[in-house]
């Protein structure tokens, strides 16, 4: 028998999500929720790009609540709005729904989110006997299942460092760009992203959760950045970025051992692929680099329909989270990562 699932959240995942549910052939859509008035009514294959489907999007959360499923797909975007979107999750975790999620990052690993909201949510479990997921690609597999499993190759290692080299300029979140990251931004602006213990914040829980996949204890959990100015306009959507402004942004998240960086998490984000050359380099992917017996370097790529590799990721991260719906349903109720669920693979998803 297949899952009933609730979408919640069409925008930059929420549409790809919602497409790989309609598509799924373990699970069946039984609700969307939308923001805008304007998707309101809508049906669901119209806000995904599918065939049409009965079902008709709504902005009313208590009947999305009240309707019979057995999981919710809540993608909705928490970069402003963190506490918000937990109280959401809580809500329906107790109305009897399992949520799977990429919303509210450093829950990639609930044992080192904020405590009080931590509890909340296991408390919210338990009222409603659900579970409860967060993955994605970044925070997600690229950065935990990926490199766990690569070091299981090793006779031993010094370093795991993980990175993404994405290009970022079709990369569909204006707010996200130009206010949270700061592109487009003088280089001496401090945005969202970069302001004291935030990178720590969304990041941290990735490198505590490597941390207990590899059995090491962390002195602690620090950030460093760098930026690069655009040389030319650069022209992305309705936003021009100008020259001297900032285009690339370079920055790592380190799990500290013994005084040393052991575990790092880096991001090269660039707009422009020409751009600090001297920056590792890539054609859209996730590189895993292990230093140890052997050296060991593994490169992930990816890319849409088109060729692009930034939406290929926003991709990854909805299929990551709707293809672990069966495992997640499945699970004892609770907070869950990476390293509590079965492998989840592409069953039942074969094209000839």
């Amino acid at each position: 028998m297949a899952y009933r699932v609730i979408q919640w959240g069409t925008g930059n995942v929420g549409a790809f999500s919602l497409r790989c549910i309609i598509d799924h052939p373990e699970l069946e859509l039984a609700g969307v929720w939308v923001h805008s008035h304007s998707k309101a009514g809508k049906d669901a294959g119209e806000l995904c790009g599918a065939p049409s489907t009965s079902i008709r999007a709504t902005n009313d959360a208590d009947a999305l609540r009240a309707l019979d499923a057995d999981c919710v797909c809540y993608t909705a975007t928490a970069d402003l709005r963190p506490f918000e979107a937990v109280q959401d999750i809580c809500r329906i975790l107790a109305s009897g729904k399992n949520v799977v999620s990429s919303s509210v990052v450093p829950l990639v690993h609930p044992k080192s989110f904020v405590p009080e909201l931590r509890d909340q949510l296991a408390t919210a479990c338990q009222q409603g006997g659900t579970s409860f997921f967060t993955s994605g690609i970044d925070p997600g597999f690229a950065n935990d299942l990926l490199p766990l499993t690569v070091t299981g190759l090793c006779g031993h290692w010094e370093e795991v460092r993980v990175q993404e080299i994405i290009n970022y300029a079709t990369y569909n979140q204006p707010t996200v760009l130009f206010e949270t990251m700061g592109f487009g931004k003088p280089l001496d602006d401090t945005p969202l992203l970069l302001t004291p213990g935030t990178l720590e914040f969304a990041w941290g829980g990735t490198v505590q959760l490597l941390a207990e996949g590899l059995g090491v204890t962390l002195d602690a959990v620090t950030s460093w950045y760098e930026k690069r100015p655009a040389v030319k306009p650069i022209r992305i959507g309705t936003h021009t970025v100008e020259a001297g402004t900032m285009a690339g942004l370079r920055f790592e998240v380190r799990g500290i051992v013994g005084g040393r960086p052991a575990i790092v998490v880096e991001h090269v984000t660039r707009l422009d692929d020409d751009l600090a050359p001297e920056w590792p380099a890539g054609h859209g992917s996730y590189r895993v680099i292990v230093t140890g017996f052997p050296k060991i370097r593994c490169e992930l790529e990816f890319e849409d329909e088109r060729g692009d590799h930034a939406v290929g990721g926003v991709i990854l991260t909805a299929t990551r989270i709707v293809n672990a719906i069966p495992a997640v349903c499945e699970a004892a109720p609770g907070l869950l990562s990476a390293l509590d669920l079965p492998l989840v693979t592409g069953r039942g998803l074969y094209r000839a």
